[in-house]
């Protein structure tokens, strides 16, 4: 039985912004039912613990985000959600109260990636959160993903009005991490770069390269269609259908395991994997 780190379910496809930076998604909208979710997650909870509800979509919009953290909790999951922060105070009580929540994901940066809003109230809203969310438990995790590829901040301006915001907030100092910066216990900031979205109309960039897509994780969409990662986000992998087949038997399906040996070997075979620009940064 393959052990991964983590899974990807896209228990929605819809969202409430259109980030400039955010490709979406051209495939049918829909929101996974309870009863799909059960079936799915069942399948998947031999492979996994953790569980990152989302892939496209703002996990906060569905209307039964309720039923589907309940399941989570029987089967045992800790629950990853990322969102983009709009709707948290709507959905803050059932965050805070759900015992499958372990991580909460806000992309700060989403208010730069739309026009309209006031920045000091969509702060507002998130500090508040972090506070409240941390205070029950989980962990809070603030997104600045938007750095150009020389770790600078660019032409984001709004980033150190929100910097200066999270000090106000957080009084320095902030202990310093790798993989995070902690503002306050179980509150972190998470830098990150830009990337180029995977597109199979973009430009081959060679067969070389690296990705934990199937070592670590995989994405499930809406659907049931399972891909080799969350960048997938129109299905150009299909490996399988996990309504139709168990994990198990798509991870070991010809596809799969032709993705899993070419990196191996350090070699993209996918036309899909040569055109993103995520994966670049492990060449």
């Amino acid at each position: 039985m393959r052990t991964l780190k983590k899974v990807y379910l896209e228990i929605t496809n819809l969202c409430n912004l259109d980030c400039s930076f955010c490709v979406g998604t051209k495939r049918p909208g829909g929101f996974m039912t309870p009863d799909q979710f059960r079936t799915l997650t069942e399948k998947i909870r031999p492979h996994t613990e953790y569980l990152y509800l989302h892939l496209m979509g703002e996990p906060l919009l569905h209307p039964q985000l309720e039923e589907l953290l309940d399941c989570a909790a029987q089967l045992g999951f800790r629950v990853m959600i990322t969102t983009n922060g709009t709707l948290l105070s709507r959905r803050k009580e059932l965050l805070c109260a759900s015992p499958a929540v372990h991580r909460i994901s806000i992309s700060v940066h989403s208010f730069e990636g739309n026009r309209g809003g006031c920045l000091e109230e969509y702060l507002d809203q998130c500090v508040s959160f972090a506070r409240e969310v941390a205070g029950a438990g989980k962990r809070c995790v603030l997104r600045l993903w938007n750095l150009d590829g020389e770790q600078t901040r660019g032409e984001n301006r709004q980033n150190q009005i929100i910097l200066e915001r999270l000090a106000l907030e957080f009084p320095q100092p902030w202990l310093v991490r790798p993989q995070g910066t902690t503002l306050a216990d179980r509150i972190y900031l998470e830098w990150g770069e830009r990337f180029d979205w995977p597109d199979l109309s973009a430009a081959d960039g060679g067969d070389q390269g690296f990705c934990m897509g199937l070592r670590d994780q995989v994405g499930v969409l809406v659907d049931g269609t399972v891909v080799p990662c969350c960048l997938d986000h129109e299905g150009d992998i299909p490996l399988g259908n996990l309504y139709r087949q168990n994990l198990e038997e798509i991870l070991n399906g010809p596809r799969a395991r032709a993705i899993y040996e070419g990196f191996s070997c350090r070699k993209a075979v996918e036309p899909l994997c040569r055109r993103c620009g995520y994966a670049r940064r492990f060449r």
